[in-house]
């Protein structure tokens, strides 16, 4: 096995800065315009005075200000949640009476009874309910049949407590009020029916929906639904789910103006904690084709007194009312639509498979369609090029065993490139943690998202580059005198088709997963062979240490980049504004785990966007003065955020107060208040930079955990297991602490490399772990006692909980 130079020392260190500061400006300008885009900066706004035949933001609006703002508290039990029935009920009232004699048009108002069992967050639930109410509009043909398949859009008014539900989901109905007004205003007759279900209790785990399912006469006629939700108060509406069948998001990629979604966000829906009405209509009470789609962006304000009419995103309602009626009617002119009575004689489709597809749209300009069954060839290819390239290369003028040697030197460099991706995700993980054992609070990136990407991108680049610093030698199975090739092109080839064969196995491996997010790595795959040939010809022309051939190579991957980053920017921000209200572990890690999952998903975006560039571009940044470069400035900015504060007028902490009333035979016998805060930064936090809350509760300055009156976890809905999850995930980077020792050492030849790596880990995890430091006099993390993992309440809530009994009042 040779040891040869692979040309790491070429080029001049301007040069080497050159191009990161180029990349630098290429990444910038391309967060820029997603910025942009998922704020919808593109789409315009219709004003009042708009068409009546087009759908407008402004006329959608007016609904909005009367629900979320003329009518107060829209939750069950309050008077605003009748005014909003009737308010909706006038609109419909209104465009019945103007409605040609073309148009059939019933009006309902139901109350509905009932109950049901249901899983969620792990849990078996079960839910009684009566006395809710449902507000129905059909829209049909005068001479259609009460029997003819109709489209059901859906959203519900209700609102969750305090919050006025501007965006959740007053932005739902208005939008259905004018799609309504639409189709009546522009004399539209659907060949189909359109059942709108206006309903009155989502929030209360779906029982409006469900009431409507199991009660209604309509609910055998329909063929297809439209869910409308909102997590946030605007930007990209994205399809979240799909189903059952392929054929819906089919309909969804042909005819939206604006198509948002992918078929990786069911991957990631599932592990979400949280619901939709979906689940009622395709899954437990249905079994209806559909689509789930939903506003993202904004979860600051999800659920809280902010949740305004200011707070929406402008063009956000403009881009679901255009894709909502196009895609209405699409559907009432699709010939995959059957009742109910119909689709149970017909599990698969004509010519198109009853299996999820596989769809994603480029920046919402477009989208890519394919079935499973194409994916299963497509999806192929990538690893079937990446083993028989050696062959096609070598076995006709250099045998079989050279051809071997090449494959070998193939998956040394593969092993490279997944080492490159792990640090990437490891060592992100690492600063955080090590910044939160001198900080007294974590999240500071929660108030200012941009932090969270100057923290933990440039950790991440040098993750990605260790291997390529590390290893300057490239371990070569081939001899470069038998194959007539320098030692320096021969691991520039491994480089480049060790990371191409990555990206192949994890295009595979989500196909034979039955996951739909495998698209971005194959076209990650062809797009490289393609940035490949391009580079293979400049070198003709520029040599292999150009600049100008590193741009031929950047150049064909910047669709593919650009993709990444619009995707891991939403999933990022996503994730950032979800963090408010994951709830908090219980010690001694939660306190970490906020920290530790942003910084793994931000790196892990991180080695998706940069490490298709870095089989050639490492040639230029894996050098020492490029790394400590990127290591001041994860330092600098690890200081600098520590002394931000994690909140803002715009992203609040969250806090919950439960009112626990216990009863014997009618008579009250214990009353007890429980407040709680839902993310990592405790209850001591909150009454350190919240007095005023301290002192309504009576709580003074020696407020300590360790003595505090704890909830037990009966008060709340459910026990937690994050402990156990959180063990996990230590034990996980203990083992991949391993890994990457046993790589280092194997390919150094060097027991006490991985000895060194080893060891270096696990004095790492063990310092997270260690009671208090005398010298400190304080231990951010303590252990556990197993006695006391019992007291602590639900996941949505803080894993220690002050109590006040209200006879202490």
């Amino acid at each position: 096995m040779g040891r040869k130079s692979d040309g790491n020392n070429s080029g001049g260190m301007s040069s080497a800065f050159n191009l990161l500061f180029s990349l630098l400006i290429i990444y910038g300008l391309m967060s820029y315009f997603v910025y942009s885009l998922v704020h919808m900066k593109f789409v315009k706004p219709l004003p009042l005075d708009a068409p009546l035949h087009r759908f407008s933001e402004a006329r959608a609006i007016q609904h909005i200000r009367v629900l979320a703002h003329d009518i107060p508290a829209r939750q069950e039990g309050q008077p605003g949640l009748r005014q909003a029935a009737d308010y909706i009920k006038s609109q419909l009232h209104l465009l019945q009476d103007r409605a040609g004699p073309d148009f059939r048009i019933e009006i309902e108002e139901t109350s509905i009874n009932g109950s049901f069992n249901m899983m969620f967050l792990g849990r078996s639930i079960s839910l009684a309910y009566r006395n809710h109410t449902n507000v129905l509009m059909r829209i049909s043909s005068a001479v259609s049949q009460e029997d003819d398949p109709a489209v059901l859009l859906n959203g519900h008014f209700d609102s969750p407590p305090s919050s006025p539900g501007a965006a959740d989901c007053g932005s739902c109905v208005a939008s259905m009020l004018e799609v309504a007004r639409l189709i009546v205003d522009s004399g539209w007759v659907p060949n189909r029916p359109i059942i709108f279900l206006f309903n009155g209790a989502e929030e209360l785990f779906m029982v409006g929906s469900h009431g409507f399912m199991k009660t209604h006469k309509w609910t055998k006629t329909i063929g297809a639904f439209i869910n409308l939700e909102a997590s946030g108060n605007g930007g990209p509406d994205f399809v979240c789910q799909s189903g059952p069948g392929s054929w819906p998001s089919l309909v969804y990629a042909q005819s939206a103006l604006y198509p948002m979604g992918s078929s990786a966000n069911q991957d990631v829906f599932g592990i979400v904690p949280g619901d939709t009405d979906y689940r009622i209509f395709a899954n437990d009470h249905g079994n209806i084709p559909g689509l789930d789609i939903i506003y993202l962006i904004g979860g600051y304000y999800y659920h809280t007194t902010t949740d305004t009419v200011e707070r929406l995103l402008p063009g956000s309602i403009q881009a679901r009312g255009e894709n909502v009626i196009r895609v209405v009617k699409a559907f009432t002119m699709s010939t995959k639509m059957r009742n109910a009575y119909d689709r149970e004689s017909h599990l698969v489709d004509e010519g198109i498979e009853h299996e999820r597809p596989i769809f994603f749209d480029y920046m919402s300009w477009f989208l890519i369609y394919y079935t499973r069954r194409q994916a299963m060839v497509l999806h192929s290819i990538p690893i079937a090029v990446f083993i028989l390239v050696p062959f096609f290369l070598r076995l006709s003028h250099l045998g079989f065993w050279c051809s071997i040697a090449m494959f070998g030197d193939f998956i040394i460099g593969l092993i490279f490139h997944v080492t490159g991706i792990i640090l990437a995700i490891l060592v992100p993980i690492i600063f955080s943690i090590v910044r939160l054992l001198f900080v007294s609070y974590s999240m500071n990136w929660f108030g200012n998202p941009y932090l969270a990407y100057m923290m933990f991108v440039p950790p991440s680049i040098v993750g990605l580059l260790i291997p390529r610093f590390v290893w300057r030698s490239f371990p070569l199975c081939q001899d470069p005198s038998k194959v007539n090739s320098s030692a320096e092109e021969l691991a520039g080839e491994a480089r480049f088709w060790g990371a191409f064969g990555q990206y192949a196995l994890m295009t595979l491996g989500y196909l034979v997963a039955g996951l739909g997010g495998g698209f971005l790595y194959f076209f990650f795959s062809a797009f490289m062979l393609l940035a490949w040939f391009s580079f293979s010809l400049s070198i003709k022309s520029f040599g292999r240490h150009s600049l100008r051939s590193a741009a031929c190579y950047i150049v064909p991957l910047l669709p593919c980049i650009l993709y990444v980053v619009y995707f891991g920017g939403v999933l990022i921000q996503f994730l950032i504004e979800k963090m408010g209200m994951m709830g908090s572990l219980p010690p001694p890690y939660g306190y970490f785990i906020p920290d530790v999952i942003v910084a793994a998903v931000i790196g892990a975006v991180t080695s998706l966007s940069v490490g298709p560039l870095v089989p050639v571009i490492g040639n230029w940044l894996a050098r020492s003065s490029i790394m400590q470069f990127l290591l001041h400035i994860t330092v600098v900015t690890l200081a600098l955020s520590s002394q931000l504060f994690p909140y803002s007028k715009d992203a609040p902490k969250r806090l919950v107060l439960q009112h626990t009333i216990q009863t014997d035979a009618g008579q009250i016998i214990d009353s007890t208040f429980d407040i709680s805060v839902l993310d990592s930064n405790s209850l001591v936090f909150l009454f350190k930079h919240a007095p005023g809350i301290a002192s309504e509760l009576e709580i003074g300055p020696d407020f300590s955990l360790e003595t505090a009156d704890l909830s037990s976890r009966e008060r709340w809905m459910m026990d937690w297991e994050g402990q156990k999850l959180a063990e996990q995930l230590m034990q996980t980077m203990l083992m991949a602490f391993a890994l990457v020792a046993f790589v280092t050492g194997y390919l150094l030849g060097s027991f006490e490399t991985v000895l060194l790596i080893y060891a270096a880990g696990l004095v790492f995890t063990s310092l997270v772990t260690l009671p208090d430091w005398p010298f400190y006099n304080r231990h951010p993390v303590k252990w556990l006692d197993p006695s006391e993992a019992e007291i602590h309440p639900k996941p949505q809530f803080d894993s220690t909980s002050a109590k006040r009994k209200a006879s202490n009042k």
